[in-house]
C-alpha cells in the first residue's frame, strides 16, 4: 500500500522566474510521486536526524548524550551540524530532533545561520511527513531568550511537520531539563518503535565526548593551580589584559588550540560583604543547606542585576526611573541606564526593600562560569593551558569589575585551587592539511586562539602560509606578545603579519582597514584554499570584518554583492570562514 498523499507546492510569491517554478515543480512532484510509491513508513525504519546549533559545545554534548540514549533503546541516529543540513535530506528523514543554543541577542550560532536561511526561505518545502522536537539553550539574562530555538520550532510548524513534544527552553542550568527532554523523547520513540529496529547509523560529528573532558564539568570542575598570572598589557596602556597558566596536573584533559577553558569563579568578598551590610541581612543566615555568606560568594549572580531583581525594585518604587524604563516597549533606554551600574547601584538606588534572605536569594541568578579562547597549543605546553584576558575595572565612586576576570587577577600568591573544565570548539582548529593557507583576525585579546594556532603550526613543521592581523590602541602598550609575535615572524612561521594601531595616528586605523588595503592578496589567498578566523568582540569588529571581507570578494570576483554572500557562504560550508567571537 502507498503511503499517505504528499503535497509539495511552491509558494506564490516564491522569488523565481517562470521556468524556474517549472522545473521546481517537476521536481517536487516527482518527490511527491516516489513517496507515494514507497511503502508506508513505519517506526521500524524511522531515519532519525539529530541537528545540532552550537556556540560553546554545550548543544554537541547533549547531542552526544540523546545519541547514545537513541542507540542504548536500538534507535538509530544521525548527528549533524545544522549548516550542514541540506534541505532535501531534511525532508526525507521521519524524525528531526534538534538542539541548538542562541548566540548573542537572539543569532543563530555560527554553524545554523546557512541552515535558518534555507528553512526560512519562502521556498522552503513542505514537511508533512516530518515529526520533530526542538530542544533550545539560552540565558533568561537576555530579552531574546532560546529565540534561535523558538524561530526553529515555529518555522518547522509553519512547514507542516508534527511535534513529538513540546519545545523545552533550558537556561543556564540547563542539565536538568535537558536530560528530562531527552528521556521524553527517547521514550516516545521507543515505545513507538519494535525492537527489529535498524543497526545504528555512524554519526557524522563526534555522539561521545573524550573521557579526558567529559570528567570535569561545570557540576564537577578539576581543581587547577594557578601557576602563573602576569601583566603584558604595557603601564600605558588604558588596559589590564594578564597572561595565566593552569596546571593540568593529574586531571587527564587533553586540549586542542582553538578550545576554550571554562572558570568557576568566586565572587569578591568586600562585593559580598558591601551587599549584606546595605540589605541589612545576617551572613550567617541558613538559605538551604548553606548560610546566606556562602550562597552570595560561590552560587549566585550578585554583580550584575537580575530581571526578577529589577522588577521587584521596580514594584516597590513604582514612581522612579527603573519602573518607567521597564515600562517602555524598546530596550534600548534600559540598557543606556544600566551601562556601568550594578547590583550594589541598584539596591542603593531604591532603599528600603525590605528582601529577606530567601526572597533576596531567589530573585538572583545562578553564578556561571566564564569561557575564555585558549592561547596555547599542547604541542608546547601539554602540562599547562594558557589564557589571555583582559580585567575589567571602572567606577571613580567605587570599583566595579568583572566578576571572573578580577577573580583571577586578584588571585597573586593565592594556594587555593581554581575551577576549570575544557570546552572543546571542534569547529575552531588548525587546518588538517599542513600545506593550506591560514588567515587570522583576531585585535586585543581576540589573538588568543591565534597564539596557540602558530604554536601549533610551528610544532609541526607546517609548510601552509599564515597571515595574521591584529590591533589595538597604541603599539607601545597594547601590542601584547610582541616578542612572541615578531619572533614567528622573523622565523618565517608567520608569512604577513599587519598590524592596526587606531589611536597610533589622526585617522583611526582598524584591522578590517588593514583586509580592505590588502584586498587583492587576501583574496588570492582564498583562492588558494586559505581558511580564514575571526576572533574577538561580536558586537562591532566581527561585523565590520565580515563586511570587509564581502567587500573584498566582491570587489575582486567583480559579479555582484549576490555571488560575494554565496562565496562567503560556500566558506562557511566548507568550514573555511570560522569565528570565535563574544
Amino acid at each position: 500500500m502507498g503511503g499517505p498523499a504528499v503535497t509539495l507546492s511552491i509558494p506564490a510569491d516564491a522569488p523565481f522566474t517562470h521556468a524556474q517554478q517549472n522545473w521546481l515543480a517537476g521536481f517536487l512532484a516527482g518527490i511527491a510521486a516516489a513517496r507515494r510509491d514507497q511503502p508506508e513508513q513505519s517506526v521500524a525504519t524511522l531515519t532519525v536526524e539529530i541537528l545540532v546549533g552550537t556556540q560553546t559545545g554545550n548543544s554537541e554534548e547533549l547531542a552526544g548524550q540523546l545519541s547514545n540514549t537513541l542507540r542504548s533503546n536500538n534507535l538509530g541516529a544521525n548527528v549533524t551540524h545544522l549548516d550542514d543540513m541540506p534541505i532535501d535530506k531534511l525532508m526525507a528523514a521521519s524524525h528531526v530532533l534538534v538542539i541548538t543554543s542562541t548566540y548573542g541577542e537572539g543569532e543563530m550560532p555560527d554553524n545554523a545561520e546557512l541552515f535558518w536561511d534555507a528553512l526560512g526561505s519562502p521556498a522552503a518545502p513542505r514537511l508533512e511527513s516530518t515529526r520533530f522536537a526542538v530542544l533550545a539553550l539560552g540565558d533568561s539574562g537576555y530579552d531574546d531568550f532560546c529565540q534561535a530555538g523558538k524561530l526553529i520550532d515555529t518555522r518547522f510548524e509553519q512547514l507542516g511537520a508534527q511535534r513529538i513534544v513540546p519545545r523545552v527552553d533550558c537556561d543556564v542550568d540547563f542539565e536538568e531539563p535537558a536530560t528530562a527532554w531527552i528521556t521524553d523523547v527517547v521514550g516516545r520513540l521507543a515505545a513507538e518503535a519494535p525492537a527489529t529496529t535498524g543497526a545504528p547509523v555512524a554519526a557524522s560529528i563526534p555522539t561521545t565526548p573524550a573521557p579526558s573532558t567529559k570528567k570535569w564539568s561545570r557540576k564537577s570542575p578539576y581543581p587547577s593551580r594557578l601557576v602563573a598570572n602576569r601583566v603584558i598589557s604595557g603601564p600605558g596602556s588604558d588596559k589590564e589584559i594578564r597572561h595565566y597558566e593552569f596546571a593540568l596536573g593529574d586531571s587527564g584533559i587533553e586540549y586542542a588550540a582553538g578550545d576554550a577553558l571554562a572558570v568557576v569563579p568566586l565572587n569578591d568578598t568586600v562585593l559580598v560583604e558591601e551587599m549584606l551590610g546595605h540589605l541589612e541581612l545576617d551572613g550567617d543566615a541558613t538559605v538551604g543547606e548553606e548560610t546566606l555568606a556562602q550562597r552570595l560568594s560561590h552560587a549566585l549572580e550578585i554583580r550584575l542585576p537580575s530581571k526578577d531583581l529589577m522588577a521587584a525594585l521596580a514594584q516597590r518604587h513604582p514612581k522612579g526611573e527603573l519602573a518607567a524604563l521597564l515600562a517602555r516597549p524598546e530596550r534600548e533606554s534600559l540598557e543606556n541606564w544600566l551601562w556601568g551600574r550594578d547590583t550594589i547601584d541598584l539596591l542603593r538606588e531604591h532603599p528600603g526593600c525590605g528582601f529577606d534572605a530567601e526572597e533576596f536569594c531567589g530573585m538572583l541568578r545562578p553564578l556561571q562560569q566564564r569561557a575564555y579562547s585558549i592561547s596555547s597549543s599542547p604541542l608546547a605546553s601539554p602540562d599547562r593551558i594558557h589564557l589571555t584576558v583582559a580585567s575589567v575595572r571602572y567606577g571613580d565612586d567605587r570599583i566595579r569589575g568583572g566578576v571572573c576576570s578580577t577573580f583571577l587577577a586578584d588571585r597573586l600568591g593565592e594556594e587555593d585551587p581554581v575551577g576549570i573544565y575544557l570546552q572543546p570548539n571542534a569547529a575552531f582548529r588548525v587546518p588538517t592539511d599542513d600545506d593550506l593557507p591560514m588567515i587570522m583576525i583576531g585585535p586585543g585579546t581576540g589573538l588568543a586562539p591565534f597564539r596557540g594556532f602558530l604554536q601549533e603550526r610551528a610544532a609541526r613543521g607546517a609548510g601552509g602560509d599564515n597571515w595574521l592581523f591584529f590591533g589595538d590602541r597604541h603599539r607601545a602598550d597594547d601590542f601584547i606578545y610582541e616578542e612572541e609575535i615578531l619572533a614567528f615572524s622573523s622565523s618565517g612561521v608567520l608569512d604577513r603579519l599587519d598590524l592596526a594601531f587606531s589611536r597610533d595616528q589622526a585617522q583611526k586605523i582598524y584591522v578590517q582597514t588593514r583586509m580592505l588595503e590588502q584586498g587583492k592578496e587576501l583574496y588570492d589567498w582564498l583562492e588558494r584554499g586559505a581558511h580564514i578566523y575571526v576572533c574577538g568582540d561580536a558586537s562591532r569588529m566581527a561585523k565590520d570584518v565580515d563586511s570587509a571581507l564581502r567587500t573584498i570578494i566582491e570587489t575582486h570576483r567583480a559579479k555582484g554583492p549576490a555571488d560575494a554572500d554565496e562565496y562567503v557562504a560556500n566558506l562557511k560550508r566548507a568550514k573555511r570562514y570560522v569565528r570565535d567571537v563574544y
